[in-house]
């Protein structure tokens, strides 16, 4: 029989970390945005594990993780949601976020100024309105189409619904778009950071009465 999956709202610990950031790189790492931002593949698995880790480490205060498990506690999808208000997070929280950026980028400037180019974007035409920031969603590709993301969004948007405002995300994959639509995510923008890149989505889903 099939493994039970349940959604988990645990702290993570220094290995579980460890393990949820080394499932990012197997999430994130054929996608075709972050093929384009960090085009060596070892590099690119490198910078994958450590700037998750790191933002997962330091989420900042009042920062909602939840993972989704296998019954064995295997960790096979993530969700980072950011409260209204807590977004753009501390200075504090932003400079220990960004130790894992130096030191997976630092000696790539091009890497660096393609990602910044996009984080700059997004923080630019993010929402003004009081929402809940989906910063972080993903799942083990063996576990992909199996509910792991629905169970992490279901698990959410009752408590988004339930203080009466809205929720954001960013996306750079096209095929997510239908994905989020199935929540009541509509598009808000679509931006074009740097020209030889991919397009940036930005979604709205607008308070639930």
């Amino acid at each position: 029989m099939p493994e039970a999956r349940t959604v988990d709202d645990r702290p993570l610990g220094p290995a579980e970390l460890r393990e949820a950031a080394a499932l990012a790189v197997r999430a994130f790492g054929d996608d075709p945005f972050f093929r384009f931002v960090i085009p060596d593949e070892a590099m690119r698995q490198r910078g994958l594990y450590l700037v998750h880790r790191s933002v997962m480490a330091h989420a900042g205060r009042g920062a909602h993780l939840r993972t989704v498990r296998a019954s064995s506690d295997r960790i096979v999808g993530v969700a980072l949601w950011l409260p209204t208000g807590r977004y753009p997070q501390s200075v504090k929280t932003q400079l220990s976020q960004v130790s894992g950026t130096l030191r997976a980028f630092m000696r790539r400037p091009g890497t660096m100024r393609r990602g910044y180019a996009y984080v700059k974007a997004a923080a630019v035409t993010h929402p003004k309105d009081p929402h809940w920031y989906l910063q972080l969603l993903m799942t083990e590709p063996s576990e992909q189409r199996r509910g792991v993301g629905t169970a992490l969004m279901h698990e959410a948007l009752p408590r988004v619904d339930a203080g009466g405002v809205g929720s954001s995300l960013e996306t750079q994959n096209a095929d997510n778009l239908a994905y989020y639509a199935r929540f009541g995510y509509e598009l808000r923008n679509t931006l074009q950071p740097l020209a030889e890149g991919p397009a940036l989505y930005s979604l709205w889903r607008p308070p639930r009465a």
